[in-house]
């Protein structure tokens, strides 16, 4: 139903991509990735006719409709949900005739189309975009506030409604879960998996692409090549075509150098030089194989802090919010060097609220935010990247605003470092203005890294980053040895950082008790849990936490738990005591008296003692990583 044959796309002198040739079917649903600047949004702008190819052909079944997110929103006055409703196209043309059929007086044609717009579902339409709306995280009175007031985030948020209201056989979506909680992403993949036309979407999210697609279409050095499965699957096919990809390289430059030898030896022979020549001309002929590489331009690692005392921050019955409003109350939490938190919420619950007061920008409405004399906060929220200087370049940002040792730095020092973040060459030099979203959260993060913090709050760090620089940061994370405090939707992120998940709900944040697919079965539990039917709940997806549903869920996960993480403390106590005792012998050991005819039994003794720790210590060893995964195994399996 859609194609691309033989397709060639450039932008300027460069090539985006060449000879790309993909077929697409009705049900497909295609995840799209590649660096950025690859030609992902370009290849979606071919299929809706913004672009035309420069070579090759384009097509699209003809009578079927397609579907994307408007990247410019024009304010409107109108009611949200008024809005949302313009995505539906047909029952907008239906509604548009009815009204010229009222103000004609025309029964016959008023009958006609009435019960036109019985079969296209139109009285139940506002239902659905309520629903669609609800979703995505709008309450039942946002939904009937005009759609200018919204801010930037939540427009694109109706915008996404807007294309979901679309009676499509065909949904293009760039970057879907931008500006989405996690609850409205998970919401968010149940739709997608539940649409029955064709689906493409470009997202960084690996979990996301993994959950929602069937298919991926990478773009990557200007080829465009197809593969089963998600995003996982391609990983591994991607990596076994690599592997034959060297494998084929390094015996074609073995040929090669073969030829070349023969050529050099007998050139000058007058009984080889024909050969020599005919061999000379079979490398012209031959196809070169590139050798296989993927490298990412992101590489940096986060300073040891100059100081980690213990505890960095600490919120004493804490109650925050905004005026005479309270979000939070009785919030109690020590963070220390190492601590590693998720924080999990509805929209609304009041995450950012909580970051914010950590980092000391929210005032308190009562309670104590008592922090170390030496604290370093390295702060990320998505408004930083508003408060750039748009008329400065990276270099003259991390001389500004970067840590004391960097912005006193060499030149190179300085390039060196911002080419970790992707600022290599030239780009040092170029104004921020007309960065992209991507490239302005690489800088706010470069800063924040150039200052050394020990504790770092990031809230949605991930908006805008391709899969390349989610990585190296979830890398860079991992040795991080400072405490961290992250808010994000990319579950992938939350699962490799975070070591404890806290839950922010009705009014509340605590620990808890399961990992990011019991938060799910958490969320579901609440939603049915509430007493307003789904088509009216609106911003019940806000609402007060289901006690009951969530404690009794909480209390079979801890039963079921307890005695798991019970074997891990004991293996991992145990493992201390004897490394303990270890050093400590080791440093007998090293006594040069020990070592005397004298001491000789003693020494003995020692080194049976110590061989004795050893096979104890590796005991120990392989009994935590068996609990550990025997651990790991039953929390992914409730």
């Amino acid at each position: 139903m859609l194609s691309l044959r033989n397709v060639t796309l450039r932008r300027g002198p460069r090539v985006l991509f060449s000879q790309a040739s993909v077929n697409l079917y009705a049900g497909d649903r295609v995840g799209v990735v590649g660096p950025n600047g690859a030609g992902k949004s370009s290849l979606f702008a071919l299929i809706t006719g913004d672009l035309a190819p420069d070579e090759g052909e384009v097509s699209v079944q003809a009578g079927h409709v397609l579907a994307s997110v408007a990247q410019d929103v024009e304010p409107d006055p109108r009611a949200a949900v008024e809005f949302v409703l313009d995505g539906d196209r047909e029952l907008r043309a239906v509604e548009a005739e009815l009204a010229r059929a009222e103000a004609a007086h025309d029964g016959e044609r008023l009958g006609a189309l009435h019960a036109r717009l019985d079969s296209l579902g139109g009285y139940a339409a506002r239902s659905r975009a309520a629903r669609l709306l609800a979703g995505l995280g709008f309450d039942a009175t946002a939904i009937e506030r005009p759609a200018a007031e919204f801010s930037g985030g939540w427009q694109r948020r109706l915008a996404l409604a807007q294309a979901l209201m679309a009676r499509s056989d065909v949904l293009l979506l760039d970057e879907p879960t931008n500006h989405l909680d996690l609850d409205a992403v998970l919401w968010l993949e149940e739709w997608l998996r539940a649409y029955p036309g064709t689906l493409l979407v470009i997202a960084h999210d690996r979990e996301f692409l993994d959950r929602v697609v069937t298919r991926i279409v990478s773009i990557d050095a200007g080829r465009v090549e197809s593969y089963t499965g998600g995003y996982s699957d391609f990983e591994a096919q991607r990596a076994e075509r690599l592997g034959q990809q060297q494998t084929a390289f390094e015996r074609q430059q073995r040929e090669i150098k073969h030829v070349l030898d023969f050529v050099t030896r007998f050139k000058a022979q007058a009984t080889k030089a024909r050969q020599a020549q005919s061999r000379l001309k079979q490398l012209e002929r031959m196809v070169r194989i590139a050798p296989a590489h993927v490298d990412s331009p992101f590489e940096f690692a986060f300073a040891v802090p100059e100081r980690l005392p213990r505890p960095l921050l600490v919120l004493d019955n804490v109650s925050a919010g905004y005026g005479e409003t309270r979000i939070l109350a009785n919030v109690g939490l020590s963070l220390s060097p190492g601590d590693r938190v998720g924080l999990l919420g509805r929209n609304g619950a009041g995450k950012s609220t909580l970051t914010r007061t950590m980092a000391g920008v929210q005032p308190l409405l009562g309670g104590v935010r008592t922090a170390a004399q030496d604290l370093a906060i390295g702060y990320f929220a998505q408004h930083q990247l508003e408060q750039l200087d748009m008329d400065a370049t990276p270099l003259q940002h991390l001389k500004a605003y970067g840590g004391p040792t960097l912005a006193r730095g060499t030149d190179e020092e300085q390039r060196a470092f911002l080419g970790g973040f992707g600022f290599s060459g030239e780009r040092v030099f170029e104004k921020v203005a007309p960065f992209s979203g991507g490239e302005k959260a690489r800088l706010v993060l470069a800063l924040i890294v150039s200052r050394r913090p020990n504790l770092l709050l990031l809230d949605e760090p991930t908006n805008h980053l391709d899969l390349e620089m989610r990585h190296a940061l979830g890398m860079a994370l991992q040795d991080y040895p400072g405490a961290i405090v992250l808010v994000s939707h990319d579950r992938y992120l939350l699962r490799l950082v975070a070591d404890q998940l806290w839950l922010v709900a009705g009014g509340r944040a605590g620990p808890f008790d399961g990992d990011l697919d019991d938060y799910a079965q958490w969320l579901r539990a609440d939603a049915q849990a509430s007493d307003e039917p789904a088509a009216e709940r609106g911003g019940a997806v806000r609402g007060a936490v289901a006690q009951k549903e969530r404690k009794r869920l909480e209390a079979a996960h801890r039963q079921r738990l307890t005695p798991l993480r019970s074997a891990v403390t004991r293996a991992e106590a145990d493992i201390g005591k004897l490394t303990a005792e270890l050093a400590g012998l080791e440093e007998r050991l090293n006594a040069p008296a020990l070592y005397e005819p004298a001491a000789r039994q003693q020494l003995t003794e020692l080194l049976a003692t110590q061989a004795d720790r050893k096979r104890r210590l590796d005991a120990a060893e392989e009994t935590w990583l068996s609990a550990s995964e025997a651990f790991e195994a039953a929390a992914h399996a409730i």
